[in-house]
């Protein structure tokens, strides 16, 4: 029988990751082109991270020199394989560069002025287990920017503490929809061929009797509490047109990073952002109110919420990010903040059931930390904005906002109310 099997088709799964398969490789002596082995590299190791350091006194005739010597993590080799080399055998500039502001950064710590001859073992843990975080975080960026559809790409970063990926958490670029609760989709679409320029009957913003929400340059030019009704997959423009804006997902490249004030994890971006521009969806899982005043009492004794009430026209659906999220779960609150909140429709126009976009309240610059304001109202200058607020700090208490233990604002603007509830 096996004589009749086509060796062409067939394929067994290799148990080892390639990594292993370069190191067999290298220790064989054998150079695979699939694996980027060439007898230019075949004795080539790649440094995984530095451990460990110390300076060295060797004896030459009358002459005695100063050697630095670097412990070496190898990639692929158990820890047990490590080796100490000097400097001029490692090509690893940025690795190199990487270990001495780790290494200062603990000095400061310890209240150092500098790095003495020999590492003590408690430093040496210090920089190991940061080493392994570095690590850990690149993997979760990396998948993070797999599941992403949009434009801009979302970098990891902790220079504050030993923290890593939040546990039990997924990240998601749309709703999850909770048991018992229906997204009936759009039945129709518009029909024009310039949505911005020559809109048919006010194009699905008209339609609905709201006005067009966007300008020529995808900012919004409506006040906020207004709703934002985009086009749909029913229209007959493209991706490209005017009023696709929030579903075209985010066009900048944000960065979650860890405070050094005690907020836990933030979003800074890493590019200018326009005033009155799209940045974000706030995304979770859709449950209902009551469901919501449930999690709420949990996530009060853990501290933290992720609740953002829909209540666009009715207080009856809940948006949850604790568990399931994108970016938006890590944003902070500021009594200053820089996003603000817009309801839009797009294939979903039940108005209990709103997204819920950030738009740039003013320009951002790179580096800046993303906020919006958790306790945010709307001020009812008509009667149409008047049916929107965020109510993020508030979902899920039934009665008084009174009964809500106080939580103490961290956001350190200069018109900070203090508290955040």
């Amino acid at each position: 029988m096996a004589e009749n099997l086509n060796a062409e088709v067939c394929r067994v799964a290799c148990i080892a990751t390639v990594d292993q398969l370069e190191v067999i490789c290298r220790e064989q002596g054998v150079k695979c082109e699939e694996l980027g082995i060439s007898k230019h590299n075949l004795c080539d190791y790649e440094v995984e991270y530095l451990c460990d350091y110390k300076k060295k006194v060797i004896n030459d005739g009358n002459t005695q020199i100063v050697q630095e010597l670097y412990l070496v993590k190898w990639k692929g080799y158990p820890e047990s394989s490590n080796t100490w080399e000097p400097r001029k055998n490692l090509k690893c500039v940025d690795l190199l560069n990487q270990f001495w502001e780790d290494l200062n950064a603990e000095m400061q710590r310890q209240k150092k002025r500098a790095a003495p001859r020999r590492l003590d073992p408690a430093t040496v843990s210090q920089l190991i287990q940061r080493a392994k975080l570095r690590q850990t975080l690149k993997q979760w960026e990396t998948h993070l920017n797999s599941l992403g559809t949009h434009k801009g790409h979302i970098y990891v970063r902790n220079q504050v503490d030993l923290e890593g990926p939040p546990k039990n958490f997924t990240y998601i670029n749309d709703y999850k929809v909770g048991d018992g609760i229906l997204l009936n989709e759009v039945s129709v679409g518009c029909e024009c061929t310039d949505c911005l320029e020559n809109p048919v009957e006010g194009c699905c913003a008209g339609a609905s009797q709201h006005k067009f929400a966007y300008n020529e340059l995808g900012q919004v030019r409506i006040r906020p509490g207004l709703p934002i009704y985009e086009c749909n997959k029913r229209c007959r423009c493209g991706i490209d047109c005017p009023n696709r804006v929030v579903q075209r997902g985010i066009q900048y490249s944000l960065c979650i990073f860890r405070t050094d004030n005690g907020r836990g994890w933030g979003v800074k971006t890493t590019e200018r952002i326009r005033k009155n521009t799209f940045v974000m969806e706030y995304v979770g899982e859709i449950i209902t109110t009551e469901e919501a005043e449930r999690r709420g009492h949990i996530y009060d004794k853990e501290g933290a919420t992720y609740l953002f009430d829909l209540d666009y026209v009715d207080d009856e659906y809940t948006v949850d990010a604790a568990h399931s999220g994108n970016i938006s779960h890590f944003v902070n609150h500021s009594c200053d903040p820089n996003l603000q909140v817009y309801n839009v429709f797009i294939d979903n126009l039940d108005e209990r059931l709103p997204r819920i976009a950030f738009f740039a309240t003013r320009g951002i610059k790179a580096g800046e930390e993303l906020t919006f304001d958790y306790n945010m109202k709307i001020d009812p200058v008509d009667a149409e904005s008047t049916k929107m607020d965020s109510n993020f700090s508030l979902t899920g208490l039934p009665g008084s906002p009174k009964k809500r233990m106080r939580v103490e604002c961290k956001c350190g603007v200069p018109t900070c109310r203090k508290y955040l509830f």
